[in-house]
Protein backbone atom coordinates (compact mmCIF):
# COMPACT_ATOMS: atom_id res chain seq x y z
CA UNK A 1 0.00 0.00 0.00
CA UNK A 2 2.91 2.47 0.59
CA UNK A 3 2.87 5.19 3.31
CA UNK A 4 0.45 8.13 3.32
CA UNK A 5 1.40 10.96 1.11
CA UNK A 6 2.58 14.28 3.03
CA UNK A 7 2.48 17.65 1.96
CA UNK A 8 6.15 17.14 0.77
CA UNK A 9 4.96 14.34 -1.44
CA UNK A 10 2.84 16.35 -3.38
CA UNK A 11 4.51 17.13 -6.15
CA UNK A 12 5.87 13.87 -6.96
CA UNK A 13 2.08 11.82 -6.10
CA UNK A 14 0.84 14.75 -8.60
CA UNK A 15 3.37 13.49 -11.26
CA UNK A 16 2.36 10.00 -11.03
CA UNK A 17 -1.83 11.24 -10.92
CA UNK A 18 -1.24 13.37 -14.09
CA UNK A 19 -2.58 11.38 -16.66
CA UNK A 20 -5.91 10.80 -15.53
CA UNK A 21 -6.37 14.15 -13.39
CA UNK A 22 -8.52 16.04 -16.07
CA UNK A 23 -10.71 13.20 -16.28
CA UNK A 24 -10.97 12.82 -12.73
CA UNK A 25 -11.98 16.59 -12.39
CA UNK A 26 -13.70 16.69 -14.68
CA UNK A 27 -16.38 14.44 -12.61
CA UNK A 28 -16.73 17.13 -10.56
CA UNK A 29 -20.09 19.22 -11.33
CA UNK A 30 -19.08 22.77 -11.17
CA UNK A 31 -15.30 22.39 -10.83
CA UNK A 32 -14.62 24.39 -13.94
CA UNK A 33 -17.20 26.78 -13.81
CA UNK A 34 -16.45 27.89 -10.50
CA UNK A 35 -12.39 27.84 -11.70
CA UNK A 36 -13.40 30.24 -14.33
CA UNK A 37 -15.46 32.89 -12.07
CA UNK A 38 -12.44 33.32 -9.27
CA UNK A 39 -9.91 33.28 -12.55
CA UNK A 40 -12.37 36.18 -14.05
CA UNK A 41 -11.78 38.24 -10.77
CA UNK A 42 -7.51 37.90 -11.14
CA UNK A 43 -7.99 39.71 -14.34
CA UNK A 44 -9.68 42.82 -12.75
CA UNK A 45 -6.04 43.85 -11.72
CA UNK A 46 -4.15 43.92 -15.17
CA UNK A 47 -3.24 40.98 -17.52
CA UNK A 48 0.22 39.95 -16.69
CA UNK A 49 -1.00 37.12 -13.94
CA UNK A 50 1.35 34.23 -12.30
CA UNK A 51 -0.66 31.45 -12.26
CA UNK A 52 0.51 29.56 -9.19
CA UNK A 53 0.07 25.83 -8.87
CA UNK A 54 -1.08 25.67 -12.47
CA UNK A 55 -1.40 21.65 -12.72
CA UNK A 56 -1.98 20.62 -15.82
CA UNK A 57 -3.54 24.14 -17.34
CA UNK A 58 -7.09 23.96 -15.96
CA UNK A 59 -6.17 27.15 -14.09
CA UNK A 60 -4.13 28.47 -17.00
CA UNK A 61 -6.97 28.17 -19.32
CA UNK A 62 -9.62 29.88 -16.64
CA UNK A 63 -7.41 32.71 -17.17
CA UNK A 64 -7.40 32.71 -20.80
CA UNK A 65 -11.01 32.38 -21.07
CA UNK A 66 -11.37 36.10 -19.14
CA UNK A 67 -8.78 37.88 -21.09
CA UNK A 68 -7.38 36.09 -24.22
CA UNK A 69 -5.01 38.79 -24.29
CA UNK A 70 -3.30 37.92 -20.59
CA UNK A 71 0.18 37.34 -20.42
CA UNK A 72 0.76 34.20 -18.09
CA UNK A 73 3.65 32.99 -16.35
CA UNK A 74 1.74 29.51 -15.08
CA UNK A 75 4.47 27.70 -12.41
CA UNK A 76 3.80 24.08 -10.88
CA UNK A 77 6.24 21.97 -8.56
CA UNK A 78 4.94 18.50 -10.50
CA UNK A 79 6.70 18.12 -13.40
CA UNK A 80 4.45 15.44 -14.43
CA UNK A 81 1.28 18.07 -14.24
CA UNK A 82 3.54 20.40 -16.24
CA UNK A 83 3.99 17.74 -18.91
CA UNK A 84 0.32 17.72 -19.54
CA UNK A 85 0.11 21.14 -19.93
CA UNK A 86 2.77 21.71 -21.96
CA UNK A 87 1.19 19.46 -24.29
CA UNK A 88 -2.09 20.97 -24.80
CA UNK A 89 -2.53 23.93 -27.84
CA UNK A 90 -1.56 27.35 -26.18
CA UNK A 91 -0.93 31.16 -26.93
CA UNK A 92 2.77 32.55 -27.21
CA UNK A 93 1.44 34.87 -23.95
CA UNK A 94 1.69 31.85 -21.67
CA UNK A 95 4.83 30.28 -20.34
CA UNK A 96 5.35 27.26 -18.11
CA UNK A 97 8.01 26.81 -15.78
CA UNK A 98 8.67 24.11 -13.32
CA UNK A 99 9.23 25.40 -9.81
CA UNK A 100 8.17 25.90 -6.51
CA UNK A 101 6.67 29.40 -5.92
CA UNK A 102 8.94 30.05 -3.34
CA UNK A 103 11.83 29.41 -5.37
CA UNK A 104 10.51 31.26 -8.42
CA UNK A 105 13.02 34.20 -7.99
CA UNK A 106 15.99 31.88 -8.24
CA UNK A 107 14.36 30.98 -11.35
CA UNK A 108 14.41 33.95 -13.26
CA UNK A 109 10.77 34.69 -12.28
CA UNK A 110 10.85 38.49 -10.31
CA UNK A 111 7.41 40.17 -11.42
CA UNK A 112 5.98 42.32 -10.43
CA UNK A 113 2.22 40.81 -11.86
CA UNK A 114 -0.90 42.57 -11.78
CA UNK A 115 -2.24 39.57 -10.18
CA UNK A 116 -1.87 35.91 -8.77
CA UNK A 117 -3.70 33.24 -8.92
CA UNK A 118 -3.60 30.43 -6.66
CA UNK A 119 -6.30 27.99 -7.36
CA UNK A 120 -5.73 24.63 -4.54
CA UNK A 121 -2.31 25.23 -4.13
CA UNK A 122 -1.63 26.62 -0.61
CA UNK A 123 -3.43 23.85 1.83
CA UNK A 124 -0.84 21.80 0.03
CA UNK A 125 2.08 23.75 0.62
CA UNK A 126 4.81 22.45 3.25
CA UNK A 127 5.14 26.06 4.77
CA UNK A 128 1.96 28.05 3.60
CA UNK A 129 3.23 31.47 5.04
CA UNK A 130 6.67 31.63 3.25
CA UNK A 131 4.45 31.01 -0.41
CA UNK A 132 2.14 33.88 0.14
CA UNK A 133 5.35 35.94 1.57
CA UNK A 134 6.43 34.87 -1.84
CA UNK A 135 3.69 36.01 -3.69
CA UNK A 136 2.95 39.57 -1.88
CA UNK A 137 6.64 39.92 -3.20
CA UNK A 138 5.89 39.50 -6.89
CA UNK A 139 3.32 41.19 -7.37
CA UNK A 140 3.07 45.42 -7.91
CA UNK A 141 1.87 47.57 -5.35
CA UNK A 142 -1.67 47.44 -5.52
CA UNK A 143 -1.57 43.98 -7.00
CA UNK A 144 -4.15 41.22 -6.63
CA UNK A 145 -4.28 38.17 -4.57
CA UNK A 146 -7.04 35.21 -5.79
CA UNK A 147 -6.81 32.15 -3.98
CA UNK A 148 -9.42 29.47 -4.81
CA UNK A 149 -9.47 26.52 -1.98
CA UNK A 150 -10.81 23.78 -0.30
CA UNK A 151 -11.68 25.84 3.27
CA UNK A 152 -14.25 24.36 5.37
CA UNK A 153 -16.88 26.44 6.89
CA UNK A 154 -16.78 25.67 10.88
CA UNK A 155 -20.61 24.35 11.02
CA UNK A 156 -20.93 20.82 10.72
CA UNK A 157 -22.68 20.00 7.27
CA UNK A 158 -19.61 20.64 5.27
CA UNK A 159 -17.58 18.80 6.77
CA UNK A 160 -20.11 15.51 6.60
CA UNK A 161 -20.58 16.53 3.34
CA UNK A 162 -16.99 16.53 2.17
CA UNK A 163 -16.58 13.17 4.17
CA UNK A 164 -19.19 11.41 2.36
CA UNK A 165 -18.12 12.70 -0.96
CA UNK A 166 -14.63 11.71 -0.28
CA UNK A 167 -15.43 8.29 0.62
CA UNK A 168 -18.16 7.64 -1.46
CA UNK A 169 -16.62 9.34 -4.67
CA UNK A 170 -13.39 10.66 -4.56
CA UNK A 171 -11.34 7.61 -3.33
CA UNK A 172 -12.91 4.93 -4.95
CA UNK A 173 -12.81 6.74 -8.97
CA UNK A 174 -9.46 7.91 -7.82
CA UNK A 175 -8.01 4.64 -7.48
CA UNK A 176 -10.00 3.25 -10.06
CA UNK A 177 -8.10 5.59 -12.31
CA UNK A 178 -4.81 5.82 -10.84
CA UNK A 179 -4.43 2.24 -8.83
CA UNK A 180 -3.62 4.20 -5.80
CA UNK A 181 -5.59 5.97 -3.47
CA UNK A 182 -3.32 7.49 -0.97
CA UNK A 183 -3.01 10.81 -3.10
CA UNK A 184 -6.94 11.13 -2.52
CA UNK A 185 -6.90 10.23 0.81
CA UNK A 186 -4.39 12.71 1.39
CA UNK A 187 -6.81 15.12 -0.41
CA UNK A 188 -9.83 14.41 2.31
CA UNK A 189 -7.61 14.76 5.53
CA UNK A 190 -5.55 17.74 3.90
CA UNK A 191 -8.70 19.68 3.46
CA UNK A 192 -10.12 18.65 6.80
CA UNK A 193 -7.09 19.91 8.48
CA UNK A 194 -6.53 22.78 6.50
CA UNK A 195 -7.63 26.85 7.35
CA UNK A 196 -11.19 27.64 7.80
CA UNK A 197 -11.79 31.15 6.18
CA UNK A 198 -12.07 32.87 8.86
CA UNK A 199 -8.40 31.53 9.60
CA UNK A 200 -7.60 31.63 6.48
CA UNK A 201 -8.08 35.43 6.01
CA UNK A 202 -6.25 36.60 8.91
CA UNK A 203 -3.58 34.19 7.62
CA UNK A 204 -3.56 36.58 4.61
CA UNK A 205 -3.68 39.56 6.57
CA UNK A 206 -0.88 38.02 8.77
CA UNK A 207 1.51 37.82 5.07
CA UNK A 208 1.12 41.60 4.79
CA UNK A 209 -2.12 41.80 2.50
CA UNK A 210 -5.06 44.28 3.04
CA UNK A 211 -8.60 44.35 1.66
CA UNK A 212 -9.28 40.72 2.49
CA UNK A 213 -12.43 39.20 1.23
CA UNK A 214 -13.67 35.66 0.70
CA UNK A 215 -16.24 34.28 -1.20
CA UNK A 216 -18.15 30.96 -1.53
CA UNK A 217 -19.46 29.07 -4.30
CA UNK A 218 -22.92 27.36 -4.84
CA UNK A 219 -24.01 24.03 -5.28
CA UNK A 220 -22.28 21.01 -3.21
CA UNK A 221 -19.10 22.68 -2.58
CA UNK A 222 -21.36 25.54 -0.42
CA UNK A 223 -18.85 25.65 2.29
CA UNK A 224 -16.46 23.71 1.14
CA UNK A 225 -14.42 25.69 -1.78
CA UNK A 226 -14.25 29.23 -1.17
CA UNK A 227 -12.30 32.35 -3.37
CA UNK A 228 -10.73 34.51 -1.65
CA UNK A 229 -8.91 37.99 -2.57
CA UNK A 230 -6.39 39.64 -1.04
CA UNK A 231 -4.36 43.02 -1.97
CA UNK A 232 -0.46 43.90 -1.76
CA UNK A 233 -0.58 47.90 -0.52
CA UNK A 234 0.48 50.65 -2.25
CA UNK A 235 3.42 51.72 -0.35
Amino acid sequence: MGSAVSRHDVPSAFDAAAAAYDRLVGLNPGYHGNLRQAAATARQAGNHILDAGCGTGASTAALLAADPEAAVVAVDASRGMLDVARAKEWPDSVRFVHSRVEALPEAGVRGPFDAAFAAYLVRNLPDPDATLATLRRLLRPGGLLVVHDYSLSPNLLPRLTWHAVCWSVIIPVGRLAVGDARLYRYLWRSVRRFDSPRRFADRLLAAGFTDVRCRGVGGWQRGIVHTFHATRARE
